[in-house]
């Protein structure tokens, strides 16, 4: 990657060099399209499978939202898994949306959008958010995306995020606790390989608890 081309560019400057990887998504053996100058290009990162691993089957429909998309691994996932749903895959970077549409198109999934944040239309609730957030844009920048989209959760709605431990999953969950509006729960879900995965929950008066998991 150039110096100075992160995979949170709006259009990456290093050559494309597409390449194909072969995953596992929604039980399903597939092959993906990926590219230079996007997340984890050559492989399912870790947070991902573990995010995947953790994560409760999706609603049968509703709008879903994956913050952070890249190549798509969790919007083809959410989308093979429920083909009722409606998926908007979300990022800044133009290259990933592209590539998520490829992988897409070849899977034959007509039930993804792959979207700037601009592209979403204002008066959507998501039925569950899914996400392994890019940590690496900073502090401000992540916070501010958390508090964009977290509170978009629908009623009796959850959102999974995984975090890796050394990279603040523990901040991350404090920060969210303290911030986010009283009617949203935030509780650490499962752990594994390192990785924190972190639920949040939007409340109606008749959500019963949620499971937690012990220190």
């Amino acid at each position: 990657m150039f110096m100075g081309d992160h995979y949170f560019s709006a259009q990456p400057s290093s050559p494309e060099e597409l390449r194909t990887i072969s995953v596992n998504l929604a039980g399903r053996d597939i092959t993906a399209t990926t590219a230079s100058g996007v997340f984890s290009p050559d492989r399912l990162d870790k947070g991902t499978e573990v995010l995947l691993a953790n994560s409760p089957d999706a609603p049968p429909g509703g709008d879903f939202l994956d913050i952070g998309c890249g190549w798509g691994a969790i919007s083809l996932d959410l989308a093979m898994q429920s083909p009722h749903a409606r998926i908007w895959a979300l990022d800044v970077n133009e290259r990933a949306l592209d590539l998520v549409r490829r992988n897409a198109e070849s899977l034959g999934l007509d039930n993804i959008r792959a979207v700037t944040a601009d592209q979403i239309p204002a008066d959507i609730a998501f039925r569950t958010i899914r996400s392994n957030p890019p940590i690496r844009i900073g502090k401000p920048a992540l916070h501010e995306l958390m508090q964009t989209w977290l509170p978009r959760l629908d009623l009796s709605s959850d959102a999974y995020l995984v975090v890796q431990k050394n990279l603040g999953s523990d901040s991350l969950q404090r920060w969210m606790e303290q911030t986010l509006p009283d009617r949203f729960a935030v509780h650490r879900h499962a752990i594994s390989k390192g990785f924190r995965v972190l639920k949040v929950r939007h409340r109606s008066d008749t959500t019963g608890p949620i499971d937690t998991l012990a220190e």
